[in-house]
């Protein structure tokens, strides 16, 4: 797959890709089956987030299911069935491949809202686990369904990921398990920031990524880089980064537009610069 040259106006074939006022929404687009992924689809989201690294035009992203569902993971008969004839190397170019996800989604300076209804099972909800914030319904059913599957919960980064989001005893449990986390007990334990309406949470996750479109995406884009950073870091070496961090943010326009407004009592217009 050729990548795209950038992300305003790109024509995306295995997801519904659109950009408005500098958000970029990722459609998971097959509604008869649950939104499930494929290969071309993995494929083509690696390039959207690897592409949205070098790309000023969009400035926060937000990834939904269509329907009522967010994504009911690998196609069954389109990944999974055909995995079983793949030998070691073709399955591990496979896993190597759906990681790179998770690494694209989380390098990309861009912050990353999933808005979760229904459905969000295997990889997709390593797609939820993978984004910067996840905003979900009540009826939403999350499950990292892997053991049920036969499989490990070690999948694109899930031992490493989940339990800096739920706790180490509460990620063991799905992982081991596989049950279903519904949106009620999904937000008591962290996974989800909050609660919406269903017919509401496009809209309130567009809201949010609005505003984070509209704010110090330089800074927004450092903070994201340093929670990355910082989980392999002992205390005083994180202090010691986020002090060069915070003297890089300095350097910035929009430092300097926030103290001006600040002093003429004025709401800033951050640039990004």
């Amino acid at each position: 797959m050729k990548p795209p040259a950038a992300l305003a106006g790109y024509d995306a074939a295995h997801v519904g890709f659109s950009v408005a006022n500098r958000v970029a929404t990722i459609l998971l687009n097959r509604p008869e089956k649950k939104n499930p992924l494929t290969f071309e689809s993995y494929a083509e989201l690696v390039e959207i987030f690897r592409t949205a690294a070098g790309d000023e035009s969009v400035r926060a992203f937000v990834v939904t299911g269509a329907g009522e569902n967010f994504s009911s993971g690998g196609d069954v008969f389109e990944i999974i069935g055909p995995l079983l004839e793949k030998d070691t190397k073709g399955l591990l170019a496979f896993t190597t491949m759906t990681g790179n996800l998770v690494k694209a989604m989380r390098s990309c300076p861009q912050p990353i809202i999933a808005a979760i209804d229904g459905i969000c099972a295997g990889a997709g909800s390593i797609l939820a686990m993978a984004s910067d914030i996840r905003i979900g319904t009540a009826r939403a059913k999350i499950a990292f369904l892997f053991n049920r599957v036969g499989l490990a919960g070690c999948d694109m980064g899930a031992c490493a990921v989940l339990p800096r989001i739920v706790g180490q005893g509460r990620a063991a449990e799905l992982l081991f398990t596989g049950r279903n986390l519904s949106g009620d007990e999904a937000e008591r334990w962290g996974f989800l920031n909050r609660l919406c309406d269903p017919a509401a949470l496009l809209a309130d996750a567009t809201a949010l990524a609005g505003t984070l479109a509209r704010g110090p995406t330089f800074a927004t884009g450092m903070t994201k880089r340093m929670l990355e950073m910082e989980w392999a870091m002992s205390v005083p070496d994180a202090i010691e980064a986020e002090a060069i961090a915070q003297a890089l943010t300095m350097t910035t326009a929009d430092f300097r537009r926030a103290y001006e407004a600040f002093a003429a009592k004025q709401k800033p217009l951050f640039e990004g610069d």
